[in-house]
């Protein structure tokens, strides 16, 4: 029996790279799944966002594992089609106990200092805040406790040496993550409901090149330093991050709450 045989996790971004990895993992340790993805292009976005095959192969990987799983296309910034599409998971599944907040794009397409800014913002922390308040309500009410894992990033914990205004937003972003991770920890604390960050470093995705950072480093050259690591590696893989967010989900980290737990190869501390 898994650690989390049982339990239902909403999980954003879940079509691809860490969003995939997570909900491959929880379901691993028993969870059923509500998968959430955009599944579009953004503007302000210069790799290739998910697609709907996307999101069907992690129908697929958990399937495989003999967990239920209920997937849907939605923008996490809109929260009346958020709110449908975790209701109509929950209604399938039963109540979340885990909520998996991973959502995200990485700036670099072709639009406009504002547009930049709106739609990093938009999805890296209205979309986390918006997770939240949908899934929230319903595990109050149904008293079963849980756990929120909001995935911010390295950039969450020190300034970025850039001002190009996509990478300005996705620090504020990500900053801001930690802010609202903290506020729910205390607020969502009586009702047994712990909130915990995840910081990773790079990590081997498409929306980091893959783990190939000299492609970043030839468009931001000045963000060489923030993205090196004390352990010799460019980058980590998702499941390294998926691991620690099935901890943070199970009662082996019962008593963690408010905390952030960096999954980074000694990134920040080689500052």
């Amino acid at each position: 029996m898994g650690k989390l045989e049982g339990q239902v996790a909403f999980i954003t971004g879940a079509a691809r790279g860490q969003g995939r990895a997570h909900a491959v993992r929880l379901a691993q340790e028993g969870a059923d799944i509500v998968a959430v993805d955009l599944c579009q292009q953004l503007k302000s976005v210069g790799y290739q966002l998910s697609t709907p095959d996307d999101l069907d192969e992690t129908v697929r990987l958990v399937e495989g594992l003999g967990r239920r799983i209920v997937a849907r296309q939605a923008d996490t910034r809109d929260a009346d089609g958020l709110q449908q599409a975790f209701d109509e998971g929950v209604a399938e599944l039963g109540p979340a106990t885990i909520v998996v907040a991973n959502a995200g794009i990485g700036p670099g397409g072709f639009a406009s200092p504002d547009e930049q800014w709106d739609e990093v913002v938009g999805v890296n922390l209205k979309g986390v805040w918006n997770t939240g308040r949908v899934a929230i309500p319903s595990m109050i009410e149904h008293g079963q406790g849980g756990s929120i894992v909001l995935t911010s990033s390295t950039g969450g914990l020190m300034g970025a040496p850039s001002v190009v205004p996509g990478m300005l937003a996705y620090t504020a972003a990500k900053h801001g993550v930690i802010g609202l991770m903290r506020s729910w920890a205390n607020y969502l604390a009586p009702h047994s409901i712990r909130v915990n960050s995840v910081a990773p470093t790079t990590v081997r995705t498409p929306m980091a090149n893959n783990g190939d950072v000299s492609m970043i480093l030839q468009h931001v050259p000045e963000l060489a330093g923030s993205l090196t690591n004390a352990l010799p590696v460019e980058a980590v893989e998702a499941i390294d991050v998926a691991n620690a967010v099935a901890w943070l989900a199970s009662d082996e980290a019962r008593y963690i709450t408010g905390t952030v737990v960096p999954v980074d190869a000694g990134n920040i501390n080689h500052r």
